[in-house]
């Protein structure tokens, strides 16, 4: 299974790096040469490449929809 996850850009490092927050204070370093995006910016992010730009309302849906999948597993989930 696949799975991608939103992210916000925090600081573009160079013409194709940023790093993200995935907002439970989780940073990481990604590759963005297949998206357009600026400091800011919402992305989905599938193994370490930023694959699409999405808007703040896709987020939160998104997220939701992890957080209820998490608790139908009954596992505990941080966010």
């Amino acid at each position: 299974m696949c799975l991608s996850v939103p992210a916000k850009i925090m600081k573009i490092e160079d013409e194709d790096h940023a790093i993200v927050d995935y907002g439970d204070g989780t940073s990481r370093r990604i590759n963005i040469s297949l998206v357009d995006v600026r400091d800011g910016d919402y992305v989905l992010v599938h193994a370490g490449f930023a694959i699409q730009v999405m808007d703040k309302e896709e987020v939160k849906a998104t997220l939701e929809a992890f957080k209820e999948m998490v608790e139908g597993l009954n596992v505990s989930f941080k966010g």
